[in-house]
Protein backbone atom coordinates (compact mmCIF):
# COMPACT_ATOMS: atom_id res chain seq x y z
CA UNK A 1 0.00 0.00 0.00
CA UNK A 2 2.95 2.41 1.05
CA UNK A 3 4.18 1.96 -2.77
CA UNK A 4 1.35 2.58 -4.08
CA UNK A 5 0.74 6.04 -2.30
CA UNK A 6 4.67 6.78 -3.11
CA UNK A 7 3.53 6.05 -6.60
CA UNK A 8 0.80 8.13 -7.14
CA UNK A 9 2.69 10.88 -5.53
CA UNK A 10 5.33 10.66 -7.49
CA UNK A 11 3.14 10.89 -10.76
CA UNK A 12 0.82 13.86 -9.36
CA UNK A 13 4.08 15.63 -8.06
CA UNK A 14 5.82 15.46 -12.09
CA UNK A 15 3.10 15.29 -14.23
CA UNK A 16 0.29 17.75 -12.72
CA UNK A 17 1.21 20.20 -15.05
CA UNK A 18 1.90 18.24 -18.86
CA UNK A 19 -1.98 16.31 -17.32
CA UNK A 20 -3.55 19.18 -17.49
CA UNK A 21 -2.59 20.40 -21.30
CA UNK A 22 -3.03 17.33 -22.22
CA UNK A 23 -6.64 16.58 -20.85
CA UNK A 24 -10.01 17.62 -22.87
CA UNK A 25 -11.72 18.48 -19.52
CA UNK A 26 -10.57 22.07 -18.04
CA UNK A 27 -10.85 22.35 -14.73
CA UNK A 28 -13.29 25.20 -14.19
CA UNK A 29 -12.86 28.29 -14.40
CA UNK A 30 -15.19 30.90 -11.69
CA UNK A 31 -14.86 33.66 -13.53
CA UNK A 32 -16.73 32.32 -16.55
CA UNK A 33 -19.10 30.52 -14.91
CA UNK A 34 -22.23 30.17 -16.16
CA UNK A 35 -24.93 27.36 -15.44
CA UNK A 36 -26.25 27.24 -11.94
CA UNK A 37 -23.86 23.87 -10.94
CA UNK A 38 -20.99 25.84 -11.88
CA UNK A 39 -21.82 28.91 -9.97
CA UNK A 40 -22.61 26.74 -7.01
CA UNK A 41 -19.32 25.21 -7.13
CA UNK A 42 -17.46 28.67 -7.75
CA UNK A 43 -19.56 29.22 -4.55
CA UNK A 44 -18.44 26.69 -2.36
CA UNK A 45 -14.40 26.81 -0.86
CA UNK A 46 -15.27 23.06 -0.21
CA UNK A 47 -16.60 21.95 -4.06
CA UNK A 48 -14.22 23.82 -5.40
CA UNK A 49 -11.80 21.92 -3.28
CA UNK A 50 -13.46 18.98 -4.60
CA UNK A 51 -13.64 20.27 -8.13
CA UNK A 52 -9.35 21.29 -8.29
CA UNK A 53 -8.90 17.23 -6.75
CA UNK A 54 -11.39 15.58 -9.62
CA UNK A 55 -9.14 17.71 -12.43
CA UNK A 56 -6.09 16.69 -11.22
CA UNK A 57 -7.43 12.92 -10.92
CA UNK A 58 -8.27 13.18 -14.15
CA UNK A 59 -5.84 14.96 -15.95
CA UNK A 60 -3.60 12.58 -14.09
CA UNK A 61 -5.36 9.37 -15.17
CA UNK A 62 -5.03 10.73 -19.09
CA UNK A 63 -1.71 10.87 -18.65
CA UNK A 64 -1.27 7.53 -17.24
CA UNK A 65 -3.32 5.14 -19.37
CA UNK A 66 -3.11 3.93 -22.94
CA UNK A 67 -4.54 5.41 -26.09
CA UNK A 68 -7.70 3.33 -26.74
CA UNK A 69 -8.37 3.79 -22.52
CA UNK A 70 -8.25 7.81 -22.94
CA UNK A 71 -11.48 7.95 -25.16
CA UNK A 72 -13.36 6.14 -22.83
CA UNK A 73 -12.61 8.33 -19.68
CA UNK A 74 -13.36 11.61 -21.71
CA UNK A 75 -16.37 9.82 -22.71
CA UNK A 76 -16.91 9.37 -19.01
CA UNK A 77 -15.97 12.86 -18.16
CA UNK A 78 -17.81 14.29 -20.56
CA UNK A 79 -21.46 12.25 -19.66
CA UNK A 80 -20.03 13.07 -15.72
CA UNK A 81 -20.50 16.53 -16.62
CA UNK A 82 -23.75 16.18 -17.45
CA UNK A 83 -25.14 14.93 -14.54
CA UNK A 84 -22.82 17.69 -13.03
CA UNK A 85 -25.50 20.05 -14.59
CA UNK A 86 -28.39 17.97 -13.85
CA UNK A 87 -27.86 18.90 -10.03
CA UNK A 88 -28.07 22.77 -10.73
CA UNK A 89 -27.54 24.23 -7.46
CA UNK A 90 -28.08 21.54 -5.44
CA UNK A 91 -25.02 21.56 -2.85
CA UNK A 92 -26.06 17.03 -2.13
CA UNK A 93 -26.37 16.29 -5.08
CA UNK A 94 -23.55 17.76 -6.36
CA UNK A 95 -21.03 16.59 -3.26
CA UNK A 96 -22.60 12.87 -4.64
CA UNK A 97 -21.49 13.74 -7.71
CA UNK A 98 -18.24 14.52 -7.37
CA UNK A 99 -17.56 11.86 -4.99
CA UNK A 100 -18.94 9.20 -7.62
CA UNK A 101 -16.31 10.79 -10.13
CA UNK A 102 -13.43 10.99 -8.13
CA UNK A 103 -14.17 7.32 -6.93
CA UNK A 104 -13.98 5.92 -10.32
CA UNK A 105 -11.08 8.02 -11.13
CA UNK A 106 -9.11 7.13 -7.81
CA UNK A 107 -9.64 3.42 -9.15
CA UNK A 108 -8.25 4.09 -12.64
CA UNK A 109 -4.96 4.92 -10.71
CA UNK A 110 -5.17 2.50 -8.07
CA UNK A 111 -5.46 -0.17 -10.94
CA UNK A 112 -2.35 1.47 -12.77
CA UNK A 113 -0.21 1.41 -9.62
CA UNK A 114 -1.10 -2.32 -8.89
CA UNK A 115 0.91 -3.20 -12.07
CA UNK A 116 4.33 -1.95 -9.85
CA UNK A 117 6.74 -2.24 -8.91
CA UNK A 118 7.94 1.02 -10.77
Amino acid sequence: MKGSFLFVAAILTSLSASAAQAADYAPLDCAKAASSAEKAVCGSYALGQVEARMATLYGVSMSLVAMGQRGDIGEAQQAWLKTREACGADIACLDKVYAERIGRLDEVIRNIASHGPF
